[in-house]
């Protein structure tokens, strides 16, 4: 019985067992004429259990996937198709609000729903980075103690302790710069005051621009060779598999978990979102910070999986991918949503707060990106990214709940910009002092760049 149980399929059957519930749940809710949402058949405290537990098993059937696809197609097209499926809810919750904001161009609902898009999305990205990032660091150096991870670095002193990336990120980083740098541009697509109040905005030139970058990321990592590497559980059972059967199963893990984490994360974040609510936290605030949270909620699950499994590697290479595609095709889709919604090309409008979430949001993410020139992070480092993280948002919070509206967004407003600064002062320093490192980082990228399109004359840089 035991050696039955140890079979790596039973704990995928333990992973499709913790999606049943609210499978059946919803086919339930289908299937009646009475019932048009999970929230009418249970409580919303039932609804956040069931749908958290859907997420929880579709995470680590994702993992799997991606894992097992690795033996097929390079490693940073797997992990860049993980991240896309794993944060594809988020893509979902700013669509939403994007096609209300469309639908209702020109007015007061439309605006706020505007304002709600452009909020959820810099929330998204910078709870990415200021707990993703900072948790998996603090995660893989306490892992490391029992697992030994060789991509863990001993050093003597407080918080010196490190971990070390594959140098093969060099071009997701690249390319994560060069977002980050444009990002700095998008409020000026519409720098005029209107009706609504608008002072920014998300235009055709942004969405052109930010997912041309991707997509050229992705054309050349997926010409990338194939490097197997030795597998165990469920990854290496499933590799042992004939060819057709073996990518068969990865289709069906990504197909059945992105499905499964498409239909679940919108009704968890919106549960914990009324649970705030419903306890006296202000609706916007839990818009831009606990919905996110929630819907990135699948992708901290497989890096913290595959951190468990001392490849630390592949977890970060999965957080910077997820970064990249949430600060590049994120930021497009919400433009065309708009678009589509509106019936014309247009400029999905947003007003001064907003302007400075993008602008700090932008600041911190140049911040991370300085820290990663060296291809390692600290303790220290990782413990910077969350206390500057956790206190922006801290500090807001308390505005919210202890001044008037107009008193807490002028102040909000002022935390923002100092601490956009501080972000960019920071990482400005670390990229002068890093300035040897940052060269081998662009020269990293451009060989791997040439080598995929056939370029002959590239050759191998080996700066460090």
């Amino acid at each position: 019985m035991s050696n039955r149980l140890r079979h790596p399929l039973s704990a995928v059957a333990f992973a499709f067992l913790l999606t049943a519930p609210w499978v059946a749940t919803r086919l339930y809710v289908l299937s009646s004429s009475s019932l048009g949402s999970p929230e009418e058949l249970l409580p919303v405290g039932q609804v956040v259990a069931v749908s958290g537990l859907a997420v929880l098993g579709a995470s680590f059937l994702l993992a799997w996937g991606a894992e097992t696809a690795e033996k097929d197609v390079p490693r940073a097209f797997a992990i860049a198709v993980l991240a896309i499926l794993a944060v594809a809810p988020e893509y979902a919750v700013d669509a939403l609000y994007a096609w209300t904001a469309g639908a209702n161009a020109g007015t007061q609902e439309g605006a706020e729903a505007a304002n709600l898009a452009v909020a959820n999305m810099t929330g998204a990205n910078r709870i990415l980075i200021g707990i993703g990032w900072s948790a998996i660091a603090l995660f893989t150096v306490y892992k490391a103690r029992s697992t030994n991870d060789p991509a863990v670095e001993s050093r003597s002193g407080f918080l010196k302790d490190a971990v070390s990336l594959d140098r093969d990120i060099a071009t997701e980083i690249t390319f994560l710069l060069a977002a980050t740098a444009f990002a700095f541009l998008v409020p000026f697509s519409m720098s005029t005051f209107n009706g609504g109040g608008s002072v920014g905005g998300i235009g055709i030139i942004d969405t052109l621009v930010l997912v041309g970058l991707y997509l050229l990321y992705i054309a050349i990592i997926v010409r990338g060779e194939v490097e197997e590497e030795e597998q165990v559980g469920v990854p290496a059972y499933l590799q042992s598999w004939s060819k057709g059967p073996r990518i068969a199963s990865v289709l069906f893990l990504f197909v059945y978990s992105g499905v499964m984490i498409f239909i679940s994360v919108e009704h968890f974040a919106h549960g914990l979102e009324q649970l705030g609510v419903d306890n006296g936290i202000p609706e916007f605030f839990m818009i831009q910070w606990v919905a996110p949270l929630a819907s990135e909620a699948p992708e901290l699950i497989v890096v913290a999986y595959l951190v468990n499994k001392a490849r630390s590697t592949a977890g970060f290479n999965a957080l910077i991918s997820s970064k990249l595609n949430q600060w590049t095709l994120l930021i497009g889709t919400i433009a065309v949503v708009y678009s589509i919604a509106a019936g014309e090309v247009g400029t999905l409008p947003f007003d001064e707060k907003q302007m400075a979430e993008i602008w700090i949001t932008a600041a911190q993410s140049l911040f991370a990106i300085a820290i990663l020139t060296n291809f390692e992070i600290s303790l220290r480092e990782a413990v910077g990214l969350f206390v500057l993280f956790i206190s922006q948002v801290a500090i807001e919070f308390a505005f919210i709940v202890t001044l008037s509206e107009s008193a807490a967004e002028t102040y909000s407003l002022w935390v923002l910009y100092a601490y956009t600064v501080v972000y960019l002062v920071l990482g400005g320093y670390l990229f002068v002092a890093r300035r040897d490192e940052l060269r081998s980082l662009f020269g990293r990228t451009v060989t791997t760049a040439r080598e995929a399109f056939g370029d002959e004359t590239a050759q191998p840089d080996h700066a460090d």
